[in-house]
């Protein structure tokens, strides 16, 4: 396992995750409009499937970004964020940065991402609007986490 760790100012970023706070990952997840009311578990699951970068000052969780990948050919960006209180210092491209810097994330084909509101900040990165909307499609399940355990 290959682990990115890098300082600037207060603030560290580490791909390494025995350092993940998945309680404080959750805590903001849950309030996202993207994972609204995602159960703990889910999470954790979330967090053990992917590459996670996470942001820390003085050790506490104020962000985090994962890429959910095969390390060969695909990769989606996905939770990324950063808390309200820490933003506006350039700390999310850092991590976005820093994370799509990863070797296990070069050489792959395809790189995705969904976002209402940060395009910008990808952009920075290369990210477009689908070059080829037409042969793109998904199944979305907006509600997943408002059903009952029984239901899922």
């Amino acid at each position: 396992m290959f682990i990115i760790e890098e300082r600037r100012d207060a603030y560290l970023i580490s791909t390494d995750p025995a350092r993940l706070d998945a309680r404080a990952i959750h805590a903001y997840l849950e309030q996202s409009y993207w994972a609204s009311g995602i159960p703990l578990d889910v999470v954790e699951r979330a967090i053990r499937g992917s590459l996670c970068i996470g942001l820390y000052d003085d050790g506490r969780q104020v962000g985090f970004a994962r890429a959910v990948t095969d390390r060969a050919t695909f990769a989606y960006l996905a939770d990324v964020y950063v808390l309200e209180s820490h933003r506006g210092r350039g700390l999310a491209a850092w991590m976005v940065g820093t994370l799509l810097a990863h070797p296990d994330l070069q050489g792959l084909r395809r790189l995705s991402l969904v976002t209402k509101d940060a395009h910008g900040l990808y952009a920075r990165f290369g990210f477009t609007p689908l070059q080829s909307p037409d042969m793109h499609m998904e199944l979305t399940r907006p509600d997943v986490y408002r059903r009952s355990t029984v239901e899922r």
